[in-house]
């Protein structure tokens, strides 16, 4: 039963930056905006809080100064595909790039231990909620480790689901937003500003970003190491894709691909047969069930018309 709970609960924390990202990734793309970059995004902010918190001995610290930095890199993005009408993978592919290699740079220079950040104290991370009082409780004992036992930051990214299901089909903005990635010649004819509405979309799309980044390295870890995302943005695109641009299955698909790296984490050194597995077998199985979900279902998804567009205003 022990096994069984810690899998679960496990589930659950590699979920939440997977959630975080599709959710940004779900905002961006409504609006029309393709975002490659989460996976940059997600990684500098990562190295931005470990490194904010290790200086600052403060996690919220750390946090603040991770949405700040996913933003900047955002705005980036999002003056190339918006003000500048580029193409919007290549601005996300040389997101990741950058993302990627200053990190590394950045990290070396200043801790000097190869672009890790150094281990964080306590106070330098989210740490979970611990409620011993209702562990000895039979059943009870055991929800409350599954869903109980995690930081402030996986209850928000949770909360942010049913949130941006309701701000995308019940408020105003987000049916406008819907329209800008739809239809932006509508939205241009009604008075609308369609810029201002894929660059809240992209700002939106940042802030998630950076908590995701924060999650991963103050506290699903305890400090930054290179690459660490390990293609969670590329995952929580496939994620996306296979939900068809809707939030509650973006929720499920993300649940089952952290439930397969959890699978990972607990597996290795199985053996099948006498034979060990190799870990690397492990691994890769949430990559393998991304490209096979892609494959099986990139031909029914159907995604904002407008998305990848840019938009050229008529005069």
């Amino acid at each position: 039963m022990d096994l069984y709970v810690e899998l679960l609960a496990s589930t659950i924390r590699m979920s939440v930056p997977l959630i975080l990202a599709c959710i940004a990734g779900l905002w961006s793309e409504r609006a029309g905006i393709v975002d490659i970059g989460l996976e940059g995004k997600m990684l500098i902010s990562a190295f931005a809080a470990a490194s904010a918190a290790a200086a600052f001995g403060s996690a919220w610290i750390g946090l603040v100064i991770a949405i700040l930095t996913s933003v900047a890199f955002a705005m980036v993005h999002g003056y190339a595909s918006i003000n500048q009408r580029g193409n919007q993978v290549v601005s996300g592919v040389a997101i990741n790039m950058l993302a990627a290699g200053l990190a590394v740079v950045l990290g070396n220079e200043w801790f000097k231990e190869g672009g890790r950040t150094p281990a964080l104290p306590p106070e330098g991370r989210f740490m979970p909620f611990e409620f011993p009082a209702l562990h000895d409780v039979p059943v009870v004992g055991e929800l409350a480790r599954i869903f109980l036992s995690h930081s402030i930051l996986a209850y928000f990214a949770f909360a942010m689901v049913p949130l941006t299901a309701w701000a995308l089909s019940r408020t105003r903005f987000g049916l406008r937003l819907r329209a800008v990635g739809e239809n932006p010649h509508a939205v241009d004819t009604a008075g609308i500003s369609v810029a201002a509405l894929r660059y809240r979309a992209v700002l939106i799309a940042g802030v998630l970003c950076g908590v995701s980044g924060a999650f991963i390295s103050t506290s699903l870890s305890s400090s930054f190491v290179r690459d660490m995302t390990a293609g969670s943005g590329f995952m929580a695109l496939a994620a996306l894709v296979f939900a068809n641009w809707r939030a509650y299955p973006a929720l499920g698909a993300c649940l089952l691909f952290g439930f397969l790296q959890a699978v990972g984490n607990f597996a290795q050194g199985a053996s099948l047969g006498g034979v060990q597995v190799p870990v690397q077998f492990i691994n890769m199985l949430p990559y393998v069930l991304t490209v096979v979900l892609l494959a099986g279902f990139i031909g029914k998804s159907v995604p904002p018309k407008a998305s990848g567009i840019p938009y050229t205003k008529d005069r």
